[in-house]
Formats: C-alpha cells, structure tokens, sequence
C-alpha cells in the first residue's frame, strides 16, 4: 500500500491512483468483507477500513505482550494490513522478563518487548498515510481519518489496560500494583511466562512464584528482603481481588486467569534440538513439540511439565541462535 499511495501522490502514471484503489479495495474484499459492506461508497469505505486496522492492530500487539512475543522487527513492510504481521525471522519469546528484551541483535530498543505499542502506532501512520490519496477531494472525510490516526495510541493504552488486568486477575487496571510488580519481576529476574501462570493459581504465600525466580543479583543481595517485599505485594494484590470479585470464588478466579497466562511458551532450546534432530530425518521431536506448543493453556502430562515447563538452563544465555539471531537466521 506504501509503495502505490507514494507512486499515486507523485502522479508516476496515468492509472496510479487506479491502481491504489483497486489495491484498497482488493484488501477490503479479502481481509475486511464481513464488517465493510462493498455497496458504500468508497469513501466511507475507507474510514471504515482505518477503523477496523486500529482495533485488529492494536489487539494483536496487545496480546503479543499478553504472551511474551517479541516480534523483533517490526516495522511497516512486516505489518500486514490484514491484522497480522510478516517476517518470522527474528521473533522470540521474552524468558528473564526484560520490558526492553529484543531477540534481534539489529533490532536496538524501537521493536523491543515493551515497545511494540510504538511501533505498532508508526505502522499505523504508515497506513493511514497510504489510504489518504483516496481521500484527497474529501476534506471532511481526511479530517476524519487524521482523527482515526490520533486514536490510536489511546486505543492501545485502553486494550493495555484490559490486558494488565485480565492478567492479574483484576475487574479494573491498576497502575500501581503493576508498576511495583514490574519492578520486582525485574529485580528478583523471573521467567515471565512461568510467573504469570503461578500467579494464575492464586498461591497464598511466594513459594509456588519462586518457581520463576532466576534470582538475579537483586535477590541474591538480600533474599530475605526480597522475600518480603513479594509477601507485601502478594498480600495487597489478594486483597484487591477478593475486594473486587464479588462473591470471590479462588477456583473460578485461578481458571479464568489460566485462560489469559499460558503454560507453555515457544522457547529456542526445545526447538533448536527438534530441527536438528529433524535434519537427519527424524521428525519425533519436531512433533512432540508442536503437540505441547499447540495447547499453551491446557495442564498437560507430569512428563511434559518435567520437560517444557522450567527455567531456561544457564548455559543457554547469551548463546547465538538460542537468545538472540541475525535477521536472517
């Protein structure tokens, strides 16, 4: 869309404007046509289209901090105006909670773990951008498309919010508890996925969280301390929701939660042995692999929480091909 909306506003050819309609339109066909009715104008179409990208764009950012994907390369030519993204290459999933962890050794900080809303939101400029062309005769509707562009980032924060809560467990985001939550997961260093989903199971004291716990030099500096910080967290985070969840029911709760916190990650040292394994033309391990990744949520055998449900192994840290790739790799 970029490249036939630049090729329009330049007047490169007689049919470039043509060209981007019918690729809009095509989009819309393909992508959009259970919410845009194709019989409206092309107008209104348009605005339609900008709406509907906002909403699927920003969910789908949302949910990949939701489960601890970074997608590492983000930028507009890997943004499919589907709702989607394009370009696996670099991707990863955050393991020691990092808000800046970036599994691509070129990404730097503008496609890391936490600022993905960011670019998510230049993206969408980006296309919003591209569709104006279509709107140039139409100073009211590009007004409105300006302002679809400007709702962006509340749109963001708003599913951010949801997200947080649904999270925690929570009726309502609460920006403290998880600023202090933040600052502990990093100080203690856990295992994002793995704390998410212990905390799903409504523990009454630390000890089930410390499952997570890599223990960072925070920790290890003064674990008693630690300790008690994460007891008065953990004492003011159930207070909150049994006053909120009304009537409270704990077994309920800790489903609910384990519908939104998986238990099974993508993690490059179970697939690293797999597709090597599979290079010899044994396919067993690629399969055992896709069958846990394939039921993230579901509590699965004794066998394959021993194996697929641990921290990540010291000695994989920092290793080329396991914590970080190339944009190729």
């Amino acid at each position: 869309m970029e490249l036939f909306a630049r090729r329009a506003r330049k007047e490169e050819h007689p049919k470039a404007m043509d060209e981007l309609e019918m690729l809009v339109l095509h989009l819309i066909d393909r992508e959009y046509a259970d919410v845009i009715d194709h019989k409206i104008e092309l107008t209104e179409k348009v605005l339609i289209l900008a709406r509907e990208f906002c909403s699927r764009l920003s969910s789908l950012v949302v949910n990949w901090i939701r489960v601890g994907y970074c997608q590492g390369n983000f930028n507009s030519d890997n943004c499919a105006a589907g709702g989607f993204t394009l370009d696996y290459g670099p991707f990863g999933f955050c393991e020691l909670f990092n808000p800046q962890y970036q599994p691509w050794t070129g990404g730097g900080l503008h496609f890391s773990f936490f600022n993905q809303p960011l670019a998510a939101e230049r993206n969408f400029q980006m296309f919003c951008r591209a569709l104006k062309p279509l709107l140039a005769s139409h100073a009211d509707a590009l007004q409105q498309l300006d302002e679809i562009q400007a709702s962006f980032t509340e749109v963001i924060q708003m599913q951010k919010q949801r997200m947080w809560a649904s999270k925690l467990g929570l009726e309502s985001f609460d920006g403290s508890l998880l600023g202090e939550l933040e600052t502990l997961m990093l100080q203690t260093a856990v295992d994002y996925t793995i704390f998410f989903r212990e905390l799903s199971g409504i523990p009454d004291d630390i000890e089930a969280l410390k499952k997570s716990f890599y223990a960072g030099p925070s920790y290890r500096a003064d674990p008693n301390a630690m300790d008690q910080r994460w007891s008065q967290w953990l004492t003011k985070w159930r207070s909150l929701i049994e006053k909120n969840a009304q009537p409270y029911c704990k077994e309920g709760l800790s489903t609910q939660m384990k519908l939104v916190n998986p238990k099974y990650s993508w993690r490059e040292w179970f697939v690293v042995p797999a597709y090597q394994q599979a290079t010899s033309g044994n396919y067993t391990l690629v399969r055992e692999v896709q069958e846990v990744m394939t039921q993230p949520y579901a509590e699965q055998s004794q066998e394959v929480e021993d194996k697929y449900y641990r921290l990540k192994p010291s000695e994989f840290f920092e290793v080329g091909g396991l914590s970080h790739y190339s944009c190729s790799s």
